[in-house]
């Protein structure tokens, strides 16, 4: 499979999480980081393994952190539509495409 292609809006929510995150303390958006490089390498190496959701959208969980990182597969290539903290409405990432 190929590597995942990240929506803007997905890349745009982990970009504000790791800086939400390096604010409450310096390195722990660096540890963000690393749970969304995590998620990503468990999903490279099984990407069906993970339960389908809303719309063929599946969620991976991130270690350590609140959040999920949605995705699809299409044509064998792993689009990502989201990084969602779970506290947050479901609705918001929803409409992505």
């Amino acid at each position: 499979m190929k590597s995942p292609i990240f929506r803007p809006a997905a890349a745009a929510d982990v970009e504000d999480a790791y800086r939400w995150y390096e604010t409450q303390q310096i390195g722990l958006g660096d540890g963000f980081l690393d749970g969304v490089r995590a998620a990503l390498e468990a999903i490279e190496a099984a990407p069906e393994s993970y339960a389908i959701g809303h719309r063929d959208t599946r969620r991976a969980l991130l270690p350590r952190f609140p959040y999920g990182l949605y995705y699809r597969i299409i044509a064998n290539q792993v689009i990502v539509v989201a990084y969602f903290h779970a506290k947050r409405d479901p609705r918001r990432w929803q409409v992505r495409r």
